[in-house]
């Protein structure tokens, strides 16, 4: 043998040892506990169904999966937390439109791109807005409203949970779809918002249903429309908006599961399919209509696609009504 081909045939042999140890030492996903960002505190729409979701799927991976709160700049420093770690598997979010695409349109010099810098994995929920109206308002129907908001131009005011969130576009959508004009007055979040319609100091407001039906059931505030595709299961006698000849009224908020760009699709598909099968349990299912939300169950093209519908709809509407931050 020659002195070369003894030196290929080491260098070979070498090779052998390292390529036998790696594949040995690679271990099959997932390995260890998987950290799911909520970019909010505790409480509030996102956070329990996260946490219920990843109870299911740490059942489902056998391995931990356990929800980390990030709050603050309306979810952009949990998401950015998203960003920049490793594309394995091991980092997760769970958000809906108002961090991820209005944010993206509004909210100048983000540390990341929205588009670019993720990868959806699944969708969970949508929850629907019912549009309620203050008792004394004399509409007892979106025409009628329409009918009335046409009459008294700039007269009537809606509430918003704040200046560019989800139901602020849903309203300045109803005024863009109907030709109205009602006016906006923001408040830091569903409470004090809905506090004030109560009080008659607003007359409208495009609210969560689950935040607003303890009040229609009290007769404090009176419901015009759903923006579920049925009606809500409690409230049998308002109409759906495509009911009241509404259905481009589609703004509707979702929430899902976001990777970090470039995980490996074997992953992605992996947790797509793990998310999927728990969002059509009975029990999740049960739940979620029972917060006044509808199951949503897409593949991870079918997320992007809507994402990217959600992004070119708000961006419409942001652009029509003029919207930015404060």
């Amino acid at each position: 043998m020659t002195p070369f081909a003894r030196v290929v045939r080491i260098v070979v042999a070498c090779l052998s040892v390292a390529l036998s140890g790696a594949a040995a030492g690679q271990q099959p996903y997932p390995s260890k506990p998987i950290r799911l960002i909520v970019p909010f505190p505790p409480g509030g729409s996102i956070d329990p169904i996260a946490r219920m979701i990843g109870q299911k799927l740490s059942e489902s991976l056998g391995q931990q999966v356990f929800v980390d709160n990030r709050p603050g700049a309306n979810g952009a420093i949990g998401t950015e937390i998203l960003a920049k770690a490793p594309p394995d598997g091991y980092t997760l979010i769970h958000l809906g439109p108002g961090t991820h695409v209005i944010n993206a349109l509004l909210v100048k010099n983000l540390p990341y791109d929205s588009m670019k810098d993720f990868a959806p994995v699944a969708t969970v929920q949508r929850s629907d807005y019912t549009l309620v109206v203050h008792p004394s308002l004399p509409a007892g129907s979106v025409k009628e409203l329409v009918a009335l908001a046409k009459a008294k131009p700039g007269q009537i005011a809606y509430a918003s949970s704040g200046n560019g969130n989800m139901n602020h576009l849903a309203a300045e959508l109803f005024n863009m779809v109907t030709g109205v004009k009602t006016y906006h007055i923001p408040y830091k979040g569903a409470g004090p918002a809905l506090t004030d319609l109560i009080s008659g100091q607003v007359q409208m407001h495009f609210s969560v249903t689950i935040s607003a039906l303890p009040h229609v059931k009290s007769g404090r505030l009176k419901p015009l429309a759903f923006g579920g595709d049925k009606r809500f299961p409690a409230m049998p006698q308002v109409q759906t908006f495509a009911e009241a000849g509404l259905s481009a009224l589609t703004l509707r908020p979702w929430q899902g599961i976001l990777a970090p760009a470039r995980t490996p699709k074997p992953i992605i598909d992996r947790l797509s399919a793990d998310i999927s099968r728990i969002v059509a349990l009975p029990e999740i299912t049960e739940r979620l209509v029972s917060l006044g939300m509808t199951p949503l169950i897409t593949t991870p093209e079918q997320f992007a696609a809507l994402m990217a519908s959600e992004y070119a709809k708000s961006a419409e509407v942001i652009k029509a009504a003029n919207i930015k931050l404060n």
